[in-house]
């Protein structure tokens, strides 16, 4: 009723996308749209989790972002809760892997529509979308203009030692075995980045701690790579949803910022 009530306006549509990963798996989201025709530029926003889970309920980010012109895909890769037991547990052993497949699959799916621009597209997300944030711009980053990765897990090595879930978490997703956490850690590949990166994290993330963020931001400098980082003072891994107001604020200001800049709503001629 929010998005039909004459005394909300402004409250941005959200539309249903279902698209189909290259082995077949379905993939389920959404759409948040702006106001206008089109075609918009696209932000493919990322939950985090990976047992997480997007839904058609009213999203405080997807709403900001859509008021300020993009068009926001949204929706629940193979480790997303929601679709059963086994759509969660795919990922167990293999992130980067089916996931990121399905997080495409669904792009696909949206930009098939007129109203969005195939040609201009970010990528974003925190914790878990953080990880596929930089994971996909690594090995995808020719599909998107720049990339937002927020309190993200870039390296499982030291995330093992140092998150508050760490000693179980990085273990029971992807192994004890550090070569194998070495080829499931976005560090591994920052060389081979190629777009604009914003490297965002909170000086007091315990889930996610801020040497995450450092260690990629390093990697991506040493490489010549366009990377930015941004850190908010004594601030955690809820940020987004908790933190103070004014940081809160702030946030979304930087992030709009950020987007103006590598991807304007309006094409540059």
């Amino acid at each position: 009723p929010v998005r039909d009530d004459a005394a909300a306006p402004g409250v941005r549509r959200i539309e249903e996308v279902t698209g189909t990963s290259p082995d077949g798996t379905p993939v389920h989201g959404w759409v948040v749209l702006p106001e206008g025709d089109g075609p918009h530029p696209v932000l493919r926003v990322v939950h985090g989790g990976p047992f997480g889970q997007d839904t058609w309920a009213f999203f405080d980010e997807a709403q900001v972002y859509a008021s300020a012109g993009y068009a926001v895909v949204i929706g629940n890769p193979r480790g997303s809760g929601g679709y059963g037991l086994d759509h969660g547990r795919a990922v167990i052993g293999a992130m980067g892997t089916v996931d990121v497949d399905d997080v495409l699959a669904l792009l696909d799916a949206a930009l098939e529509r007129p109203d969005l621009d195939g040609s201009r597209v970010g990528i974003m997300g925190g914790s878990y979308g953080g990880f596929m944030t930089s994971w996909v711009a690594a090995h995808h980053g020719e599909r998107f203009v720049a990339a937002w990765s927020e309190r993200a897990v870039n390296a499982w090595d030291s995330f093992a030692g140092s998150s508050d879930i760490g000693w179980f978490f990085a273990d029971a997703y992807v192994g004890a075995d550090p070569e194998e956490q070495r080829r499931r850690s976005p560090l591994t590949y920052a060389a081979q980045v190629t777009i604009p990166f914003m490297v965002a994290h909170s000086e007091e993330d315990w889930r996610c701690p801020i040497e995450q963020g450092h260690r990629q931001f390093v990697a991506l400098k040493r490489a010549g790579v366009d990377a930015s980082l941004l850190v908010f003072p004594g601030e955690g891994h809820e940020l987004s949803r908790s933190g103070r107001p004014r940081h809160r604020v702030q946030r979304f200001e930087h992030v709009l910022a950020w987007w103006a800049q590598h991807l304007p709503v309006a094409p540059v001629a």
